[in-house]
């Protein structure tokens, strides 16, 4: 029969740290500290495999498991010479969970269990002390009823708060022993009364009752929610420990605290924490009382407030060597919960310590200096998505704010401005200096140049993979979208919010980090890059394999992604250069057209223009690859839409306003996205594609001239499905390349690859590859294309698939490997079968996702791309899949 109960206490246990999957982090950690000899309540521990089978059997428990927990608790009340249930001298326990991983506060925790109308005055006999006893009973009626009864935790709150002011009282600690005695007698019937049936005075239905409790809190929203944002499983359960208790509340020779072995804001080495006199656990963080800092350099100065070390410095210095044994043996920052009971110090629990990412980085770099932990491991630590807390700016957690509405945090950083609704005046405002969140229904490519202009984007549709939130990462603006609470009335100028009403103009702020919407401005802090952040990322480029390069078109942004280390561009998306105010016009021009020489007249216009962007571009890349795609769009999305629009671009142009409507008409379509774009467009107009060639051809003579170094551009076919389309582009591309070599006396050095974004393309790679040069995975079109889902349309029910577990994870965040992945892994070995020299990158969103780059590293590919502001993420989670591929 399988062991399902393991004890620990005495300074030995059954268990220790390694059983982690077994015992859950704390039974796991309390188990380990007995083992180290530190002074632990005794108890012992229900494994991760009870809950497991609990829900495997309809709630039922594994046979044998009463008679091994009443086995467990009979070596307990030995170990404490106390009796579970007994009036003399009672037996109380704490009922708590813990799962593989730490989930604070998501899980049910029962404390001061054993107690009822008997044991109360059992342990007031003991204790001397009979308001203690009636406190600690109070708080278990309280904790129980809310737990495990069902009776909200807010009707005890009202309850006591009643009490208090009939009686002109304002805290607990005011409160005697005789008014204990009256609330619990109030709480008692208040159970009664909502549950029809006395509060339960049976010790052992109390018990049964609370290990059910946390078992099926495994399951409530909250944990679910908790496991989906941070990628746990549901099937791995929760251990559920019965720990004796200890109080910290008998007296003032007793109290308890929660401790850093290193301060989890900054990293600094120094003991870090807060603790009450004559309290209990829960006290220290419920606000009831101000807790006081544990050492005199936390206490400010001129603070009325006693440090533990002051109070307390025997137990203090005994505190402080269980620090350093606890940080040497888990060699890592550990988080503590202790209490003193009558002047004994016990460890209720240690885990890894929760730090900001600056915290985060100085430890692993001095512990690193400190011979703790070598570079890998250091480089290990640091989960790479938090990196981008250190990019952007965010708000000052101290600050007041007045949250109106809340979205999806679709790029992170915080932003403050003036409400704008259109892109036009978010350019012409930002063009004078202020600052502006533009405020959309949604966004489409024709927003790029007021998204460039504003400083924060909010949108009241679209998920984190819409357009909105997918270039606003790029550009590193913060964005809030799908904040569906947000009703905007263009013909007021006005946006709503539930009661709330903002007007063009008004300012708020977005949170890209939390999806909040404030009224008003809220004062910000820039984090700025440290040392350790450089020292780190060192050590990450050393490991690393991958080449990680930026999706980028404008010099802000090639700009910004070198200063973040990119290698290079994997993606220039050259429609976004299309949207600028002295573009559009020609580009709307060529489309109108009614023939090849109209349509180049046009395009003769754009050809300066795109090549001074390329220029640009190359010179700020300076020898680094630059992939640049070809135009992908369908042209619809270049011409105006509202009525407005149509008549000022009819009026500048002269054209027919009726002409105008028929050709926006002619060029609808039912699905664009798998309609007439990519290199479609090229086929049916090759001139467009003949004037970008030429613009990228030109630019790399003029500028590889001027650096004195060859300029090789990457040259990509969008949308490719089948060889043909292939043959055509490339043969387009290399006339134009002979005859601008020929025309400039130069000579051309260039690759031309396709985007692999079609399921046919990954599954026809073998003969595509035989003339591509590269292939890079555009993994967002790839994973639409093999679901057959919109991405921008699947917010309405990906949300319901991610949480009945249809889909572990939202596939535009981090890539389907089974699916997707299986057609990328065809399209690298055909292709590298036809051609050993392929080169193979990535360039979708997929590109910044860690989980997606473990993949990448998996399939051998040379290059992962990302949004600019998610290149240290991508260079720092390439290094850990190089690590755990060495492995």
């Amino acid at each position: 029969m399988a062991k399902h109960v393991y004890s620990f206490g005495d300074g030995r246990a059954e268990g220790s740290a390694s059983e982690r999957d077994l015992l859950g982090g704390k039974g796991a950690n309390l188990a380990e500290m007995c083992n180290l000899g530190l002074p632990v309540p005794p108890g012992f521990t229900i494994t991760a495999e009870v809950c497991r089978a609990y829900y495997a059997n309809a709630k039922s428990y594994p046979e044998g498991l009463k008679v091994e927990a009443t086995d467990a608790l009979r070596r307990l009340e030995a170990q404490v010479g106390a009796s579970f249930g007994d009036a003399g001298r009672p037996l109380l326990v704490s009922v708590r969970s813990g799962a593989r991983a730490s989930m604070p506060g998501m899980m049910e925790t029962v404390l001061n269990l054993g107690l009822n109308d008997e044991t109360v005055e059992g342990l007031a006999r003991q204790s001397k002390d009979a308001r203690f006893a009636f406190d600690s009973y109070r708080r278990f009626i309280q904790m129980y009823g809310d737990v495990v009864l069902g009776v909200e935790h807010h009707e005890f709150e009202e309850a006591l708060a009643r009490y208090k002011e009939t009686r002109g009282l304002r805290w607990d600690t005011e409160l005697t022993e005789d008014d204990w005695r009256e609330i619990v007698s109030l709480y008692r019937d208040l159970v009664e009364e909502r549950l029809g049936r006395p509060f339960p005075q049976d010790v052992d239905e109390q018990l049964w009752g609370a290990i059910g409790a946390v078992f099926d809190s495994w399951m409530n929203r909250r944990a679910i929610t908790y496991r989906q944002l941070h990628g746990m499983p549901d099937s791995s359960g929760t251990a559920v420990s019965v720990q004796a208790m200890v109080f910290g509340n008998m007296g003032d020779g007793c109290a308890t605290g929660v401790a850093f072995t290193r301060n989890p804001s900054t990293g600094e080495k120094l003991p870090f924490g807060e603790y009450l006199l004559n309290a209990q656990g829960e006290d220290v963080v419920a606000g009831i009382r101000t807790p006081h800092p544990l050492t005199r350099h936390e206490t400010a100065q001129g603070s009325e407030l006693v440090s533990f070390e002051e109070a307390m410095p025997e137990i203090y210095g005994e505190l402080v060597k269980v620090f350093e044994l606890l940080e040497s043996h888990y060699r890592d920052m550990q988080d503590i919960e202790f209490t003193v009971q009558c002047g004994k110090l016990w460890m209720l629990q240690t885990r890894v310590g929760k730090r900001t990412v600056q915290a985060a980085l100085k430890i692993a770099v001095a512990m690193v200096a400190e011979g703790v932990i070598g570079r890998e491991e250091a480089v290990r630590r640091i989960d790479p998505d938090r990196l981008e807390q250190l990019l952007h700016p965010g708000l000052d957690p101290s600050a007041p704010r007045e949250v109106i509405a809340r979205g999806l945090p679709a790029s992170p950083g915080a932003a403050t401005g003036a409400v704008v609704f259109s892109s036009d005046d978010a350019r012409e405002r930002a063009a004078r200096g202020d600052a502006v969140i533009l405020v959309r229904t949604e966004t489409s490519p024709e927003d790029i140049h007021g998204m460039h202009a504003a400083r924060g984007i909010l949108t009241s549709r679209g998920g984190m993979t819409s357009h909105a939130a997918v270039v606003a990462r790029g550009m590193g603006r913060a964005c809030v979208s799908g904040a569906s609470a947000v009703r905007i009335d263009h013909e007021a100028r006005l946006f709503t919010a539930g009661n709330d009403q903002v007007l063009e103009g008004e300012v708020i702020t977005i949170d890209g980090s939390t999806g909040e919407v404030m009224r008003g401005e809220v004062p910000m802090v820039v984090p700025e890059l440290s040392g350790d952040f450089r020292v780190l990322m060192g050590w990450a480029d050393s490991f690393r394999t991958l080449i990680v390069r930026a999706n980028a078109e404008t010099p802000p942004d090639a700009e910004t992604a070198l200063s973040f280390g990119a290698e290079g561009i994997g993606l220039c998306r050259t429609e976004h250069m299309f949207f600028e105010e002295n573009r559009i016009v020609a580009i709307r021009e060529m489309i109108l057209a009614e023939d090849e020489p109209g349509r180049c007249r046009a395009l003769d216009k754009l050809l300066p223009m795109q090549r001074a962007d390329f220029v640009e571009l190359f010179r700020i890349m300076a020898g680094h690859p630059v992939t640049i795609r070809l135009l992908d769009p369908p042209l619809h999305e270049f011409l105006p839409k509202l009525d407005d629009e149509i008549a000022d671009f009819a009026s500048d142009t002269g054209i027919d306003p009726r002409r105008l409507r028929l050709r926006i008409a002619q060029l609808q379509e039912v699905n664009p996205m798998l309609g007439h774009r990519g290199c479609r467009l090229g086929i049916s107009y090759p001139e467009i594609y003949e004037m970008q060639v030429r613009a990228v051809f030109e630019a790399a003579i003029d500028v590889g001239a001027e650096l004195d170094q060859t300029v090789v551009p990457e040259i990509m076919i969008p949308l490719v499905a089948s060889r043909n389309e292939f043959d055509l582009m490339k043969a387009l591309v290399e006339r134009v390349a002979d005859r601008v070599a020929q025309d400039n006396s130069a000579e051309l050095h260039y690759l031309v690859g396709t985007m692999i974004e079609l399921p046919r393309a990954a599954l026809c790679a073998h003969s595509i590859a035989e003339a591509a040069e590269f292939f890079s995975f555009g993994t967002n079109d790839l994973t639409q294309t093999t679901f057959g889902i919109s991405r921008d349309d699947a917010t309405s029910f990906l949300d319901t698939y991610t949480r009945r577990r249809i889909f572990e994870a939202d596939p535009f965040v981090s890539l389907d490997q089974e699916g997707v992945g299986r057609l990328m892994r065809l399209a690298v070995e055909e292709g590298r079968a036809a051609r050993p020299d392929l080169h193979l990158g990535i360039c979708g969103e997929h590109g910044g996702d860690p989980a997606s780059i473990r993949f990448c590293q998996g399939l051998k590919l040379d290059y992962v791309s990302c949004s600019p502001y998610r290149v240290p993420i991508a260079r720092l989670a390439a290094a850990q899949a190089a690590l755990e591929e060495a492995e």
